[in-house]
């Protein structure tokens, strides 16, 4: 068997052929780039309901919670609808002088909130949309 036949081979060209993959992916194509995210938050404690626009990078308030859209995007309209957004969220309390507490880092998805939702006693976060102005 020659060296450059077999797994030693294999081994060498796996990374090329990974690196191909994700550069040639068609997936990556489907998404579109937003720049702004609707949100939907709830308050439990006075079952206040409300939408949010959150434009990325900035951040909003609701509550006690400070929300930081990182990234957001969107499949176009000819693909089945899915948005995403990736959202950092920060409980800020009631003491002015206490650390935020990160409660949430992650990507959230439209059509699946309970994938990966925000975990908290008081409120509820969830995406609605993503768009591009």
């Amino acid at each position: 068997m020659a060296p450059e036949d077999g797994p030693m081979r294999a081994a060498r060209l796996l990374p090329v052929f990974i690196a191909g993959c994700l550069l040639a992916s068609p997936a990556q194509a489907d998404w579109l780039e937003g720049e702004t995210a609707t949100l939907q938050a709830l308050d439990k404690i006075t079952a206040r309901i409300s939408t949010l626009s959150a434009m990325i990078g900035s951040e909003l308030s609701f509550g006690t919670l400070g929300v930081t859209v990182h990234r957001c995007a969107f499949r176009p309209p000819e693909l089945p609808p899915e948005d995403a957004a990736f959202l950092e969220i920060v409980d800020r309390g009631h003491d002015p002088l206490a650390l935020p507490k990160p409660v949430f880092d992650g990507w959230m998805f439209s059509s699946s909130p309970a994938v990966s939702a925000l975990e908290h006693p008081v409120y509820d976060i969830t995406l609605l949309s993503c768009e591009s102005d």
